[in-house]
């Protein structure tokens, strides 16, 4: 799969995890250590980022009488995706930011694919048409044991979203597609044990990011 370096001088980072695993939390401290180095960054969320994908996000995530085929939950997925990628993603990378992204390509891997039980091929087949094939320089997955993950979401003692309410089986099955897919591209995939305090996690986020900028200097984003 080409990766963003061949179409625009920014670097795209993406963040990835099953429900409870603090990737958003992460992708937070991580803007704001990629700042204090003095880079130009811009933090973004999938399914969302723009006002149509944000309207799909909630009709994703809201409960619904009415039962969501796999196969619809992927094609909204990749819909807000397109959205998102021209409007948000192209246009920073193209103008050398990095760009932070909690959630992307691999969360439909991992959810509609492995969790859902689509087929992988077309799946990759279908976001490649809806990205332009654009894929993530460098991507880290926050893996924590399913039952840990789901309770911290309960004890957030926020309103629970339609995936939050999956069965354990399900995410049990997400947490091994993602662990399945780090196997697949350990390039570009880093693998972060997210079950020790925030402090933790947040210090090897910043070795795993800055180790792979000392190994791509060639490819180090614009500063402002």
């Amino acid at each position: 799969m080409p990766s963003a370096s061949r179409q625009s001088p920014g670097i795209f980072i993406t963040l990835e995890g099953g429900e409870g695993s603090g990737k958003t939390t992460q992708a937070r401290r991580l803007c704001a250590y990629l700042t204090a180095q003095g880079l130009s960054v811009l933090r973004t969320r999938e399914p969302g980022g723009t006002l149509l994908a944000e309207r799909i996000r909630t009709l994703l995530l809201n409960h619904s009488k009415e039962t969501v085929a796999p196969e619809t939950e992927a094609l909204l997925i990749l819909a807000a995706r397109r959205q998102h990628v021209d409007h948000v993603i192209k246009p920073a990378l193209a103008q050398g930011k990095t760009v932070v992204c909690d959630r992307f390509s691999d969360s439909t891997m991992a959810y509609q694919g492995y969790g859902r039980g689509l087929d992988h091929r077309t799946l990759r087949t279908i976001n490649d048409w809806a990205t332009g094939k654009l894929a993530p320089h460098l991507t880290l997955v926050f893996d924590v044991p399913v039952p840990v993950g789901l309770q911290r979401r309960r004890s957030q003692g926020t309103m629970q979203n339609r995936l939050d309410q999956e069965t354990e089986r399900f995410h049990k099955k997400v947490r091994a597609g993602f662990l399945a897919l780090a196997k697949k591209e350990p390039q570009r995939i880093m693998l972060i044990d997210a079950s020790s305090s925030l402090e933790s996690v947040e210090r090897k986020v910043e070795y795993c990011v800055t180790s792979w900028f000392k190994a791509h200097r060639s490819q180090k984003p614009h500063r402002r």
